[in-house]
């Protein structure tokens, strides 16, 4: 097998997806049924599960001491940690702490990993590429969550016993490929210090309003399934499998399609759909059709990959690693106190919250109207039919 950036991308990604499937897919039902959790205390773990995102910024220090590559496989090997021991903390203030393990593990390796491909792939292949790692990144989350199916419907298998087994595999997977892969030279030398530029704020807005607004999906629409239409784990794992069939046969499809037609088309494109899902989401009596629209959601959310490639042509290569960081923060300033605060919502309308998520899309695809046909260094806005160069901005 080929020691490459790219494989190592690739495999990193896979474990990363494989156990942190485990613990979203269980999560809803394993608070439920152990922990009692309500709306409310489902979010304020989601808020605290964030704030490790929202403090992402603070990766660049850490890279004063740690090379990116060497970064990202400790925080994967602490994310695969936290979900091991998840099992053993059925209390509410237990669930609390090993949220918070998993997801500073889960949100520095992500913002990490997010730097490491947008410096090692190409700008001309990129959406391609990322498209292709969340094809196998569904093929990874089909694997979590048809041995989830298997284990605790077929055999009857603890909760506990499930986060320990994908947790350690999962921790002894990263060891191979701290050992297998050799430590990659850095093109460009990344600024290590925060890194805000104007020009890159139509970046920064849109990767808030897609925070903002995958939150309410994460947070509460899965939540629906069980608090509201009775889904059961196995029938949750059998929702989540559908999700990544479609992520495994379409998603490098769909990054191609990205990298063909562009990224304002295609966020234009992704929008639309969700304002469509939410206002479903909103109105939904029904559990057949709730579950097409969380199908259709998951869909949609493959093409978020334009935000990631519009920032990579704007960008300057030095930038990449400290911007990443920030953006990861500005992605959770929102994560922080919405499931809080739409957690209290919930408790007297569960239309109002999702009409909250048709809101974020509208002014979502407000702002990808704004988005040049060819961004470029230079090109980052287009206002008025006229593209607004960094200097006007």
């Amino acid at each position: 097998m080929a020691r490459d950036t790219k494989f190592l991308l690739v495999l990193m990604a896979v474990v990363m997806t494989l156990v942190f499937s485990v613990w979203n897919v269980l999560l809803n039902n394993f608070v439920v049924e152990k922990a009692a959790f309500t709306g409310q205390e489902i979010g304020i773990l989601q808020s605290l599960r964030e704030v490790p995102g929202f403090l992402a910024f603070t990766a660049i220090y850490l890279l004063l001491w740690f090379k990116e590559q060497t970064f990202a496989l400790i925080f994967l090997a602490v994310m695969c940690l936290g979900v091991a021991i998840t099992g053993w903390f059925p209390s509410t203030y237990g669930l609390y702490l090993t949220t918070m393990v998993m997801s500073i593990g889960f949100h520095y390796f992500e913002t990490v990993n997010q730097s490491l491909t947008l410096q090692w792939v190409d700008k001309s292949e990129s959406a391609a590429f990322m498209g292709k790692v969340m094809a196998w990144k569904g093929a990874a989350s089909l694997l979590a969550y048809g041995g989830v199916w298997l284990l605790m419907e077929v055999f009857g298998v603890s909760y506990n016993i499930v986060y320990m087994a994908f947790g350690f595999v999962g921790f002894a997977i990263v060891v191979v490929l701290w050992l297998y892969f050799p430590m990659f030279r850095q093109v460009h030398e990344q600024h290590r210090k925060v890194v805000l530029r104007k020009r890159y704020w139509l970046y920064y807005s849109l990767t808030f309003l897609s925070g903002a607004r995958r939150q309410i999906f994460i947070v509460f629409a899965g939540f629906m399934m069980v608090e509201t239409f009775g889904y059961s784990v196995g029938e949750i794992s059998l929702l989540f499998i559908a999700n990544y069939v479609f992520n495994m046969l379409f998603a490098e499809k769909i990054g191609a399609w990205i990298g063909k037609v562009g990224e304002r088309k295609a966020l234009t494109v992704e929008y639309i759909g969700l304002i469509a899902v939410f206002t479903g989401y909103a109105f939904v009596e029904n559990s057949h059709i709730a579950a097409g629209l969380y199908v259709l959601d998951h869909l949609f959310f493959a093409m978020a990959i334009a935000i990631k490639t519009y920032f990579q042509k704007i960008a300057d290569p030095e930038d990449i690693a400290a911007t990443s960081g920030v953006s990861f923060t500005i992605n959770h300033i929102a994560a922080v106190f919405i499931p809080v605060l739409l957690g209290v919502v919930w408790l007297h309308s569960v239309t109002l919250v999702f009409l909250v998520g048709s809101l974020l899309a509208l002014s979502s695809l407000v702002m990808a109207r704004m988005v040049p046909h060819a961004p470029s260094k230079g090109n980052e806005v287009l206002s008025f039919g006229k593209s607004v160069t960094s200097e006007q901005t």
